[in-house]
């Protein structure tokens, strides 16, 4: 029986309840009056899942499908639920312990990364300053606020993942594995593959380190067996999630980051499949805003009305404060907007520099390595060149969007490698005496650098975005008015780099009393947690604030109904479209929370129906919108009334029969051909199939009928009346697998037809045709899962005897 040593335990159960008391402490008052917070991207997954969360409530049933969105598609990216992930959030509740969110999520943070250090042999009370350091980075809060809660959780799930492959390679192979296949497998569950992806680089960086290190010592043969340790456990962590990403990369081939299927002279399409660079690149880090690593408003921090900065518009001339106030944005970087700059303390970076110098040992190579090229990468369109190599030649690179997060790599490797520093301070106080000059160099580059920022800023940096500068190049007469603009943001960066120049300073005073043996080490730790502390957690406030927390009668009811939704639910009909132009009707998700919309809002559209929204939908072509049955157009009112129902009377309905069919070669045929047709009356068809596509097509008999019997989101019933055979358009949108369709219980297939809509020949006389959307792959995948779920669990029960037992030899 292992028994536990209280004794030793006891500093990691107080480390423990110190993060969370520091979790709980950030959020109140308002966790603890039972607010909630408020996010953008949680309201908007709300809205698209809807549909599904109320057929599952209504009938116990998952649904695979839905068509709150884009006229239809599957949910996989949606709201992903296997049986296999209702057991691993289980056990994910259990790791938080049962904490209120947002809390929990700081929480988990901070543990994660205080596991890794531990891993490490990094005692507990320096490990516990490096959690902080990690967790209050200033992109973890801001993309709490945000509602990015998926990809926060895969975050904090990586730094323990990472521990087990150190463990791994320092020859605790059972415990490593064990690491790697339980937070790699919660990792894959929290379903951010971006983030997972990105740290690949950081965790290649680390096994080529490790190669060298290993080969240099003469140790090979262990370093392949600890790989292959590594691998297997991989493996498992991948085999438990399997039904989730098997479908998921089934499911992407079908969009934008699959094979482009069209050509635009106007874009440069790859031959491979993925996005495109400019959707990629759209978000790139400046190359100047790489400084906000060091000074958090070194481009100003959010987007946002810079009037709000009351402070620093005292530095604008009272005669055109005003306009600077209607014109001013707090942010003037590169990117199209931003909910906040990437900062991880202006302290950590003096520890992490100085670690570059005083850290040896492959760790800090990799940590080094993975920095430079994550920050690099995150530049995108900045740095070209770098970014076209990678998304033409490392696989998958292309499927994602938004470089500029790939700076959570950066953010995870200058706390880790600044703990690095602080721990071989500790060991050896004379360190920084024998190496003043990297010591000095440390300060200069960071110290040295946000003085000289506050003294000099005109010198280094342009307080207008380029869009400004070419603006006021071409009204000189509002030149007055962005001179002022130019001092009010001077302002809001000399203010933070003397803020960044102070707080180094004093973590310096620390470091050089340490060095002269003024002060002890658990005094040094304590002081630099403060100084960590002390910077990060008001910068974060500037983003998470009880600004973003509302009543949680809010949340229970996000989107409240209006008169224009009652007007529209009054109809009886189980299943039309609404067309809501009070928004941007393809990047908002508000309709889909009680509508079935022709737009919403997702990442991952369907390839096909990202075209139409680019080539006929945003041009308002009324036969495609007809043929999406489109029954409601909701629109603002004239002259400052209220929106307004329009009714439109030509949608063609759920299914029809058509009376001549227009062969097309290609997909830009096909295309084209939407731009002018009788959507009632002529179909287009690709001539791949052909073979789909048998009737002899003709007008129906007077008299023939095709119409909708029931509606569910994964399963529709038609029935069909006919003379002859006739072959019918369904408004619904094709998708190539997953689909079981069956007239009278027999098997039969579909067409792709009009580019996006299902077709089907039908058989004279009357019928029910079913469309039932049940992956096969599913059933087979959570089969896999489940068996890898419990070796992982097994792997972990042999960890803790193996563990216990080889303590017991030792005493």
């Amino acid at each position: 029986m292992c028994k536990i040593n209280f004794k030793k335990a006891l500093p990691y159960i107080g480390s423990v309840l110190f993060m969370i008391i520091l979790s709980y402490i950030y959020f109140s008052p308002d966790i603890l009056e039972g607010k909630v917070l408020f996010q953008g991207d949680t309201q908007q997954g709300i809205a698209i899942g809807q549909e599904g969360k109320a057929f599952r409530e209504a009938t116990g049933e998952t649904t695979r499908w839905t068509n709150s969105l884009f006229s239809g598609m599957p949910n996989f990216q949606i709201s992903p639920s296997y049986a296999n992930n209702y057991w691993m959030g289980q056990i994910g509740r259990i790791y938080h312990l049962g904490l209120q969110s947002p809390a929990s999520l700081v929480f988990i943070m901070m543990l994660g990364f205080f596991i890794l250090l531990s891993a490490m042999k990094i005692r507990w009370y320096l490990a516990l300053v490096g959690a902080i350091a990690y967790a209050f980075s200033s992109y973890f809060f801001i993309i709490i606020g945000a509602g990015h809660i998926w990809k926060f959780i895969t975050l904090a799930y990586i730094p323990p993942t990472i521990a087990g492959i150190i463990l791994a390679y320092r020859g605790k192979y059972i415990g490593g594995a064990a690491l790697i296949g339980f937070f790699g497998m919660m990792q894959i569950t929290s379903n951010h593959i971006q983030m997972s992806y990105y740290f690949m680089f950081f965790i290649a960086a680390l096994v080529i380190a490790y190669f060298f290190d290993f080969k240099k010592r003469h140790e090979l043969p262990q370093y392949f067996k600890a790989t292959g340790v590594i691998i297997c456990a991989g493996l498992l962590a991948i085999g438990a999630n399997i039904p989730s990403l098997y479908n998921t990369y089934e499911y992407s081939k079908e969009t934008m980051r699959g094979q482009a299927e069209l050509t635009n002279a106007n874009e440069k399409i790859s031959a491979k499949s993925g996005l495109d660079t400019e959707y990629i690149t759209h978000w790139s880090y400046g190359i100047g805003e790489t400084w906000s690593l060091l000074i958090p408003n070194v481009k100003g921090g959010a987007t946002g009305a810079i009037a709000k900065n009351t402070e620093a518009m005292q530095k604008a001339d009272p005669s055109v404060r005003e306009y600077v106030a209607q014109i001013g944005n707090h942010y003037w970087g590169d990117q199209p907007g931003t909910a906040g700059p990437v900062y991880v303390g202006a302290f950590v970076m003096l520890l992490f520099i100085l670690g570059c110098f005083i850290v040896k040992g492959p760790l800090k190579w990799a940590i080094l390595a993975a920095t430079i090229l994550t920050v690099l990468l995150s530049w995108g369109k900045n740095f070209l060149p770098l970014t076209e190599f990678f998304i033409e030649y490392f696989p998958m690179y292309n499927k994602f969007r938004t470089v500029s997060s790939i700076l959570v790599v950066a953010e995870f490797c200058i706390p880790l490698l600044a703990i690095l520093a602080l721990k071989e301070i500790i060991a050896n106080p004379r360190i920084l005496i024998e190496k003043k000059r990297e010591s000095i160099i440390s300060f200069a580059l960071t110290g040295g650098i946000s003085l000289l920022f506050f003294l000099f800023p005109g010198l280094f940096f342009n307080f207008l975005s380029a869009e400004e500068q070419v603006f006021m190049g071409e009204h000189m007469e509002y030149r007055e008015v962005f001179y002022n603009l130019e001092l009010v943001r001077e302002s809001i960066f000399t203010d933070d780099a003397l803020r960044s120049f102070l707080f180094i300073l004093a973590g310096s005073i620390v470091l050089f009393l340490f060095a002269k043996g003024k002060i002890n080490k658990i005094t040094l730790v304590v002081l630099c947690g403060i100084i960590i502390l002390a910077d990060m957690y008001p910068v974060n406030k500037r983003y998470l604030n009880s600004e973003n927390f509302v009543s949680a009668r809010k949340l229970k009811d996000p989107f409240p109904m209006t008169e224009i939704d009652k007007q529209i639910l009054a109809d009886p009909d189980p299943n039309y479209r609404v067309y809501n132009l009070l928004y941007d009707p393809f990047n908002d998700a508000i309709t889909s929370y009680r509508h079935k919309s022709i737009g919403g809002y997702h990442a991952a559209k369907l390839r096909r129906y990202d075209d139409l929204i680019k080539y006929q939908l945003s041009k308002n072509n009324p036969h495609v919108i007809n043929m999406l049955n489109t029954k409601y157009f909701i629109l603002p009112g004239e002259n400052g009334a209220a929106p307004q129902v329009v009714q439109n009377p030509e949608a063609a309905g759920n299914a029809w029969f058509v009376s001549e069919i227009k062969w097309v070669e290609n997909a830009e045929q096909e295309m084209k051909a939407l731009d002018d047709f009788n959507e009632k009356k002529t179909v287009i068809a690709d001539r791949h199939f052909a073979d789909k596509i048998k009737t002899n097509i003709s007008a129906p008999a007077a008299g023939d009928t095709i119409f909708l019997t029931s509606y569910k989101p994964n399963e529709l019933k038609y029935k069909s009346h006919t003379s002859k055979n006739n072959f019918a358009v369904f408004s619904e949108i094709y998708f190539p697998w997953g689909w079981h369709i069956s007239i009278d219980g027999e098997p039969v297939e579909m067409a792709r037809v009009n580019y996006v809509l299902r077709g089907l020949d039908i058989p004279s006389g009357d019928h029910e045709i079913i469309f039932r959307f049940d992956p096969q792959s599913i059933h087979i995948t959570v089969g896999i899962a489940f068996v890898c779920i419990g070796l992982i669990l097994i792997l972990g029960i042999i960890a803790i005897y193996t563990n216990c037992r080889t303590k017991k030899v030792q005493k």
